[in-house]
């Protein structure tokens, strides 16, 4: 698996250096962690993008809670797709859901077109849908580039019969990036048995004070890990 293939969520711009200290190359850029990821500040995503030299995929997210959003909430995330292309990100993360679990396709080509070309990530509300297989082809149908998902359940060794179907569905029209609860012990596993194309891990430890923030050395064994598959 080549470096790029492997993201690592990072929820503070010191979690960006410590995922670079540890051999990555392409981060999910966020904050508000405990809240399931918000959007970063510029500050953070400049700093990431112009100062750190990475693959930068930004979570664009204006509130933690469901994957409906009202008209204001679309426009905040609507500019803030616009900054990250001016400020060289390299993808765009959103996801969006109706209340009855389903696709909002809309909504999705919308920020699809907004993004290019940059590509698009649908992320773990996909996790929060409630057909799968269906969702798998509205989103392609959508032109997003990838989906995060665990396949939906709370952990991706947990769905892997599930990431294993959609890999075997989307025959390469689309990447399916496993994450939740990857770690290096278990990433070569996993993706053995499912076939994922891409991996993403958080690779953190809780701080004394009750943070998370990236590991270096457990990216630097998430990436030797999967680089010799």
């Amino acid at each position: 698996m080549k470096k790029d293939q492997i993201e690592i969520c990072c929820g503070s711009i010191q979690s960006v250096a410590n995922a670079k200290a540890g051999g990555a190359v392409r981060v999910e850029l966020c904050q508000g962690l405990v809240e399931g990821g918000t959007t970063p500040s510029p500050a953070t995503i400049d700093y990431a993008v112009k100062e750190l030299g990475l693959q930068v995929f930004v979570l664009v997210r204006p509130r933690g809670g469901d994957f409906c959003y009202n008209e204001l909430e679309i426009r905040t995330m609507e500019d803030d797709v616009v900054y990250c292309k001016k400020a060289g990100a390299a993808g765009i993360v959103v996801g969006f859901l109706h209340p009855d679990g389903s696709i909002d396709t809309e909504l999705t080509r919308r920020f699809v077109e907004l993004s290019a070309p940059l590509p698009v990530t649908f992320h773990r509300a996909f996790d929060r849908c409630t057909e799968p297989l269906k969702a798998l082809e509205q989103i392609i149908g959508c032109g997003c580039a990838r989906i995060l998902t665990s396949g939906c359940r709370p952990t991706a060794m947990e769905g892997a019969d599930l990431l294993q179907q959609l890999v075997q569905q989307a025959d390469g029209r689309i990447q399916i990036l496993a994450g939740s609860g990857i770690t290096p012990e278990n990433a070569a596993a996993l993706k053995q048995k499912t076939g994922v194309p891409e991996i993403h891990g958080s690779c953190k430890f809780t701080r004394a004070d009750g943070a998370w923030e990236t590991d270096a050395g457990q990216v630097r064994r998430l990436v030797t890990e999967l680089q010799e598959l």
